[in-house]
């Protein structure tokens, strides 16, 4: 299951994260490392340090960020295996807001291939 922090303008600003939430955060991902369900987690860095590549065919065009609008993109993320849908969003309710502003977090299946 991959679990996407959805972005807010306080995480697509310049300002390291609270100290306090890294703590919780910290904590939470404990959790799930000793429940055996984290695969990978990590923050990611503003838009403003990205790229994009728009494809056209065979035309491809590279953009810069920063991006907009901010509720589209991602902050961070997790890889958790886990059962189901309903587990995975057991586990997110678990987790600490991870802004300092109300936020959202998406949790979305992998395709399985057999």
């Amino acid at each position: 299951m991959l679990v996407l922090v959805k972005a807010t303008d306080a995480s697509e600003g310049a300002g390291p994260p609270d100290p306090a939430m890294m703590e919780a955060m910290g904590r939470f991902n404990a959790e799930l490392r000793a429940a055996g369900i984290l695969r990978l987690a990590d923050g990611l860095k503003p838009s403003s340090a990205g790229a994009r590549v728009a494809f056209d065919g065979a035309d491809r065009a590279v953009s810069r960020g920063p991006f907009t609008p901010t509720e589209d993109l991602v902050a961070g993320f997790w890889i958790c295996e886990v059962r189901d849908l309903e587990e995975a969003v057991a586990w997110v309710k678990r987790c600490p807001n991870p802004m300092p502003v109300p936020s959202v977090i998406e949790v979305r299946p992998f395709n399985v291939r057999d």
